[in-house]
């Protein structure tokens, strides 16, 4: 019989593999564009449909008389924003918020997980301190509001605490729902090989926990910021934080720059956000369900 003539094995390993790398680098780029697009244009767009829906209620639907309850959006720009002195004040205020939140959300985090790494180690552990984690989050922050103001002063100290006290429990549940729902057979390989209880925790549990611990750490940065709005609320002496401020511009009528203090405001949230976001890509990566695009 007639042999087949023999390919040379140069002509499959480099051509082959020069056309695949050709096709999958152009759907690569395909899809990264995709992806790009799908994540800018339908925000995009409803940031659209908002400042739309703004112009129409102010300039439209309210009466002459009620348009100060809410300003054309240029109003609140003029007005907060390109004024030199109204900027430095909101801005000069949105940086002490901004202070009080990240000191609150780190001590959040330090504690927080310190706390759900003894509640994982031990039952007895778990049993005496998850009750006080829940009530520590059902008691109202204006009933504390006194003690604390006679206890730590009503300054930088004070809302740091209010910080700490809504920003602690998503970090002490989801980081406990992590380090003890790792696999039963992860746990079974390590005592086969007689790993410790320090081993076990420091190679197995921590790194498995991880898209649970950063989902708390996400929920915690947001309300990080909502407590040092609030803590600025209650807490007004010394230099005025952003909370500070509406209470201020809601006093007085200031429509257009408690308006600007709002959008700041959300501006830090969402960067703050957007911040424990990205330190979960770089920490977790795309090898778990929870950080995949996949939708």
């Amino acid at each position: 019989m007639p042999s087949t003539p023999a390919v040379p094995a140069s002509d499959v390993d480099v051509a082959a593999p020069t056309a695949m790398g050709g096709a999958g680098g152009r759907i690569a780029l395909r899809e990264r564009g995709t992806s790009f697009a799908a994540l800018v244009i339908p925000p995009l767009l409803v940031f659209l449909v908002v400042i739309g829906a703004w112009i129409l209620v102010s300039q439209v639907i309210l009466a002459e008389s009620k348009r100060f309850l809410l300003p054309p959006p240029w109003a609140v720009v003029n007005v907060a924003f390109l004024d030199g002195h109204n900027r430095a004040e909101l801005f000069t205020s949105l940086w002490l918020t901004t202070k009080a939140a990240m000191v609150g959300l780190f001590l959040s985090i330090v504690i927080g997980m310190g706390t759900a790494i003894a509640m994982s180690q031990a039952k007895w552990v778990e049993r005496s301190l998850y009750p006080y984690a829940v009530v520590l989050q059902t008691i109202p922050v204006l009933a504390l509001v006194p003690l604390v103001g006679f206890t730590l002063g009503y300054n930088f100290s004070s809302r740091v605490f209010v910080v700490v006290l809504i920003a602690l429990f998503p970090v002490i549940t989801n980081t406990l729902f992590g380090l003890l729902s790792v696999d039963q057979g992860h746990h079974d390989l390590f005592s086969l090989h007689k790993g410790g209880r320090i081993t076990r925790l420091v190679k197995l549990q921590l790194p498995a926990a991880m898209p649970a611990i950063f989902t708390g750490l996400r929920i915690a940065a947001g309300a990080s910021v909502i407590g040092a709005v609030v803590g600025d609320f209650f807490f007004q002496q010394g230099t005025p934080g952003i909370g500070t401020l509406m209470n201020t511009y809601a006093s007085e009528l200031e429509s257009e720059r408690l308006y600007a203090a709002v959008i700041l405001s959300s501006s830090l949230g969402i960067a703050v956000f957007l911040a424990v976001t990205w330190l979960e890509r770089r920490v977790v990566g795309r090898w778990h369900t929870a950080t995949r695009g996949t939708r």
